[in-house]
């Protein structure tokens, strides 16, 4: 069953392949979502990696460096639904 990775401190430069190209050597991508601002269509400079096994990823990518900034790779958070509104 495929897996999610958080990927955190990303470049704003970095680009679905260049993610893709530095994933690849561990293991295979099934997806890349990189974030962007929803105003703006800026990269926020984080984003997703989904793939089949995400340990050999996390081991080798955790504090790897690109483009002078050292990125951030662990197991991604199932997103958080907020809570009803409570009507006092």
């Amino acid at each position: 069953m495929p897996k999610k990775l958080y990927v955190g401190n990303l470049p704003f430069t970095a680009t679905e392949q260049e993610i893709r190209t530095l994933f690849a050597p561990h293991g295979t991508i099934i997806s890349v979502n990189l974030i962007t601002d929803r105003s703006t269509g800026q990269p926020r400079g984080f984003g997703f990696v989904e793939m089949e096994d995400t340990a050999a990823a996390k081991q080798h990518l955790d504090g790897h460096e690109m483009d002078g900034r050292t990125l951030r790779v662990n197991d991604a958070e199932e997103k958080r639904t907020s809570s009803p509104s409570r009507n006092w």
